[in-house]
């Protein structure tokens, strides 16, 4: 406990998070120029050019500095996605559905077994891509103000589900599709008969959802909680009993969102569904692609449905006006993010984190380890360097074209050190500066504390990340020590 009071006490030392976003804006630009000057390349292991590091402080970097400013905030994907996610669900919001819905499924549950809900319900989310950052924390986090509990043990308990478990899932979803495709190229340098499909991390990955649901329940309540205390702010919101008129508005929501549904299903499984990819798949797809937007217009519909029933919408014009109130609430996010999305922008390309990933990989490689123990040394510099490469994609693209190889030849199977990169690239996620949600979540975090900063935010999601990459690493080892398959017919090593 006093480590993480330091750690909050420390971070929230650290400026404004607009100004220190700027400040790290400087920073960046300081250290490429400092880096360039020394003549500094790195050879990118997926494309094989030679990247020098590239100066911010000469004519090229002043010229990209002024000419990007406006497409580095416009072409931010998590604003897009904020944002639009925000029309919807503000709106439901501020008709009341999310209370009600709150209210019905929550109130006369057993307290028990509130935690393990978020939790899994958070890791099962990430079914939503990028959109479960903005859906699950907050609601958590009006889960736990409902029962009486702390509501940013509920938020921590929201976010790091979403984040440190992103990877885990019973259904294959498209980040086993992206990572596996990019592990199959980087295989075909060694055996270009070796494919890795997006089944091969199945089995593990179904098991890690109950695994890490204990623990993130455990966390939040043995150590998070505790910590926290009882809640001494004001709740804005008092529930009450859901009414009559509540109760048949959230029915007929329900039934909005099943026809809704039904209808989403049935386009989805035609025959040559436009939704589906050209050899009928679905990973990839445009139906996964398109999930945001879905789901805003699934949360526009059971908005709508519900704020007509309950008479907060009389007129068109009552869904515009909602919805930009709630807009209203993200002006700070947006402030915040303008800030960040040149700092991340400037870091990209300026090389750096090419360079730092490049040869954080060589130096491993260097200490020639074998078995078990190289396999921690590669979960451990990971996520090292997801510190600093916030995209999973981005990283693994880095990684994958020297790791898959090299353990290749000392016959490791790919879709192993893929679950290996996976494990460290997902546990780091809620406490890297560079994850532009973490920006969101300390909004949200500021609606029940005001004085909340950084340093509040990452003191929380410490013990969840070290603990969630404590825990899966063991489930890993103990699914290559008993020979048990990560998906069908992968295991440890090649056959």
């Amino acid at each position: 406990m006093r480590f993480l009071n330091t750690v909050e006490q420390v971070g929230n030392r650290l400026p404004d998070p607009f100004m220190l976003f700027v400040l790290l804006a400087v920073f960046a630009i300081l250290v490429s120029w400092l880096v360039s000057s020394f003549g500094v390349t790195v050879v990118h292991p997926g494309t094989g050019e030679k990247l020098a590091i590239k100066s911010l402080v000469s004519e090229e970097g002043l010229q990209y500095i002024l000419t990007s400013m406006l497409t580095n905030f416009t072409e931010f994907k998590p604003l897009g996605v904020v944002l639009a996610m925000m029309l919807g669900i503000g709106l439901a919001e501020k008709v009341g559905l999310l209370e009600t819905a709150i209210k019905k499924s929550i109130l006369n549950a057993p307290k028990s077994l509130v935690t393990y809900a978020v939790i899994f319900i958070g890791i099962l989310g990430n079914l939503a891509s990028d959109a479960a950052f903005v859906i699950i924390p907050p609601l958590a986090a009006m889960i736990f103000a409902t029962v009486g509990r702390h509501p940013l043990a509920g938020l921590a308990a929201g976010f790091s589900a979403v984040g440190a478990g992103f990877s885990a899932n019973f259904i294959i979803a498209g980040t086993d599709a992206l990572l596996s495709g990019i592990s199959t190229e980087a295989a075909k340098s060694v055996d270009s008969s070796v494919i890795v499909t997006a089944v091969d991390n199945w089995y593990f990955m179904s098991v890690s959802v109950i695994i890490l649901s204990i623990a993130g329940a455990l966390i939040t309540e043995k150590i998070i909680e505790p910590r926290l205390g009882v809640y001494q702010g004001k709740i804005e919101k008092k529930l009450d009993e859901v009414s009559p008129l509540e109760g048949k508005a959230l029915r007929n929501a329900g039934i909005s969102a099943l026809v809704f549904i039904a209808i989403l299903v049935t386009v989805l499984f035609i025959p040559d569904s436009p939704l589906r990819n050209e050899d009928g798949g679905i990973i990839p797809s445009p139906f996964l692609q398109g999930i945001v937007p879905i789901i805003l217009f699934l949360f526009i519909t059971v908005g709508v449905t519900y704020g007509i029933t309950v008479k907060k919408i009389t007129k068109s014009g009552d869904v515009a006006k909602f919805m930009g109130e709630a807009m209203k609430d993200m002006s700070g996010f947006i402030v915040l993010i303008f800030a960040a999305a040149q700092f991340i922008a400037y870091f990209n390309w300026s090389n750096m984190g090419t360079w730092i990933a490049v040869n954080g990989a060589e130096l491993l490689t260097s200490i020639n380890l074998t078995g078990i123990p190289v396999i921690i040394g590669f979960t451990l510099l990971t996520a090292g360097l997801a510190l600093v490469i916030f995209s999973g994609s981005a990283l693994w693209a880095l990684e994958a074209p020297i790791f898959i190889p090299m353990f290749m030849i000392l016959n490791y199977d790919p879709a192993f050190i893929q679950a290996a990169y996976r494990i460290a690239d997902s546990s780091v996620n809620i406490i890297t500066p560079l994850n532009p949600y973490i920006i969101i979540v300390l909004a949200f975090m500021k609606d029940y504390d005001k004085k909340a900063g950084l340093g509040s935010l990452i003191s929380l999601m410490l013990p969840y990340s070290i603990i969630f990459l404590v825990v899966w690493t063991i489930l890993l080892i103990v699914f290559a020590l008993l020979g048990i398959p990560l998906g069908p017919g992968v295991g440890m090593y090649l056959n």
